[in-house]
This record gives C-alpha cells, sequence and structure tokens, in this order.
C-alpha cells in the first residue's frame, strides 16, 4: 500500500492573474499563495482481481477506467498508464469544494501515488505540470494554474506564470518568529455558505478581458504584498488583502453576497486589517487577517462561525507510507 499526503492551501493574493487567457493577453501572471497543514490523502494498492475500485464520497467498481464517473482520477489513470486490477481512495481533512484548492490536491496526490505504484520518481513540478493538463487541457474546468503548483510545492511562494508556460516559484523565508506572526495572524472561518465554483469561476474566465484593469491591478498587490513580507511588515499584507478584495467581488457577480458582506464588515468592525473569500468566492472559507492583540475580538464577534486552526505547511505532496509486498 502507498500513501500520499497532498496539502491544501490559502491563496493570499493575486487570484485571477493565473487563468491561461490573462497570462496570455497580458504577459504574465503572478499569486502570493501558502500550503497549510491540512491535507488530501490518496491510497493506492493492488486488488486481487483486475477490477478498478474507487472510493471517495461515492463507491466506484468498474471494469475499465472509461466507465469512472470521478473524471479528475479517471484522467490521472489514463496520464499514468494504469488501468487495471487497482483500489484507490481519497480522503480530506476539510470538505471538498470549500475554495481551499482540494479539487487539485486530489489530482496532485493521485499522480504521485500512481507513479510511485509503478516505481517511477517524478518531480514536483511535472506533478503540477500534469495536474494543469488533466484540470485545464482535457477536462477544461474554468481554473487557475496557482493550486496545482503550491499543492505539489508547499512552502510560503510567490509564484510567476508566464505566456511561454514557464512557471517560475520562490519560496518566501520568513525568519521563524516573523513566520510564527503571520500564522497567528491568518485566521481561517468556514461561512456554512456553499456555492458552485465552477459557475463563478466560468463567470469569471469569461470576462478577463473586461477585468484586465483590475487584474492587472490584483497582480501588483501580489507583488507589493512579497516585498511587504520580506521587509517583515506584516500589517501591510491585511490592508492589501482588504484592497483585493474589493477589487475581486467586481470580477463576478457572485463571488460575495449579502451573508458574506456582513460576516466580512462584523470581522472588520472587531479589529480585521483585511481578508477575502478562498478560492472561487461565493461562501466556503473565509481568510481574515488581523493583529495579533486582535485575534479574540475577532473570534467572539464571528462566533458561532466554525474556526479551522491551521499552521503554514513546507512540504508539498510527498509519500508517507511505501510497502510492498
Amino acid at each position: 500500500m502507498i500513501i500520499t499526503q497532498t496539502p491544501l492551501r490559502v491563496s493570499l493574493l493575486g487570484g485571477g492573474t493565473d487563468f491561461p487567457s490573462f497570462i496570455r493577453e497580458e504577459g504574465g501572471g503572478n499569486v502570493l499563495s501558502t500550503a497549510i497543514d491540512k491535507y488530501i490523502f490518496v491510497t493506492i494498492r493492488k486488488r486481487f482481481d483486475d477490477n478498478i475500485r474507487l472510493g471517495y464520497t461515492r463507491t466506484e467498481i468498474v471494469e475499465n477506467i472509461d466507465e469512472l464517473q470521478h473524471d479528475l482520477i479517471r484522467e490521472a489513470f489514463r496520464m499514468t498508464g494504469l488501468h487495471t486490477g487497482i483500489e484507490l481512495t481519497t480522503i480530506g481533512d476539510l470538505p471538498a469544494g470549500a475554495g481551499l484548492g482540494s479539487s487539485s490536491a486530489v489530482t496532485v496526490g493521485s499522480l504521485y501515488a500512481m507513479y510511485t505504484y509503478l516505481g517511477k520518481i517524478v518531480p514536483a513540478e511535472l506533478l503540477a505540470k500534469e495536474a494543469c493538463a488533466i484540470e485545464i487541457d482535457v477536462l477544461n474546468k474554468p481554473i487557475g494554474i496557482q493550486d496545482q503548483y503550491i499543492c505539489a510545492l508547499g512552502g510560503l511562494r510567490f509564484i510567476e506564470f508566464h505566456p511561454d508556460g514557464k512557471v517560475l516559484h520562490e519560496r518566501i523565508n520568513l525568519e521563524p518568529r516573523l513566520q510564527q506572526r503571520l500564522n497567528e495572524s491568518l485566521l481561517l472561518f468556514y461561512t456554512g455558505v456553499t456555492r458552485q465554483a465552477e459557475t463563478i469561476l466560468g463567470e469569471q474566465k469569461d470576462h478577463i478581458r473586461q477585468s484586465r484593469l483590475l487584474l492587472n491591478e490584483i497582480k501588483h498587490m501580489a507583488c507589493a504584498a512579497k516585498e511587504e513580507l520580506l521587509a517583515g511588515n506584516l500589517d501591510v499584507i491585511g490592508q492589501l488583502l482588504h484592497e483585493s478584495w474589493k477589487l475581486k467581488k467586481q470580477l463576478a457577480s457572485r463571488i460575495s453576497n449579502p451573508t458574506i458582506d456582513a460576516i466580512y464588515e462584523t470581522a472588520l468592525k472587531a479589529g480585521a486589517l483585511g481578508g477575502k473569500i478562498s478560492g472561487a468566492g461565493g461562501g466556503g472559507f473565509l481568510l481574515i487577517y488581523c493583529p495579533f492583540e486582535k485575534r479574540e475580538q475577532v473570534r467572539d464577534a464571528l462566533l458561532p462561525l466554525k474556526e479551522v486552526h491551521f499552521n503554514l505547511e513546507n512540504d508539498g505532496s510527498k509519500v508517507i507510507f511505501n510497502i510492498r509486498r
């Protein structure tokens, strides 16, 4: 049996500039994003027969990979060349589809598990590239290309996307005390609001050309945030999050709604400096930045929302168990 552990992520700034169409038309995009210590686990092992058994929120047992309903894992089977006698399961620490990159984590983790099962050593960059190919090129999902890289690579990173397909990634190595302060200033709350991410992202993708000025401003904010982090000016990150969120809400009609706006305003009144809905928007998890001394006030103000305590994760996707019989 082989088990892979792939981190979920919190995207801080630059989201939307990682859409392939924006990258092509505007000469590139960039994001500031971090892996967190919440994971997707993928297990893979050989079956006693030639069927494929897939376990997630559903159970599928099929004779041929073409019959699989889970499109991401079906295409990962095709990508790696596995096609028979396999049992694969996925387990997540947090709800899927809540804006923390779970789909990309499943794709990256499944590819890694399958390649390891085949005895192949594959670098993180290739896992990310192949996950992008599955999600964007094969399945035509209206998403960007940051999640696959941060889930595969891990760490707090500034990632640049170039029109020629090149992806450059820089790990932001903060002094331990500063990283701890950043971690303590980022709070994550589950809004309880559900949404169809692909609907929101599809509208955002369709409006890339009309939104180019907004997206370029968001792109520059991600660059500024990297420099402020390196200079140790953590509270500026909260302010940039706030300004970026105001812009992001203009990219598609359902990125926010009155419920989310009310929650966000409550956090600001309690002392938060900024925040955003993680991922596509419309619901899922709300990321809040607040100075350390304001944390308890913000937590009290946002009751009874469920808070998810997390730490920044240095590692990307990795094999945590590998026993062959």
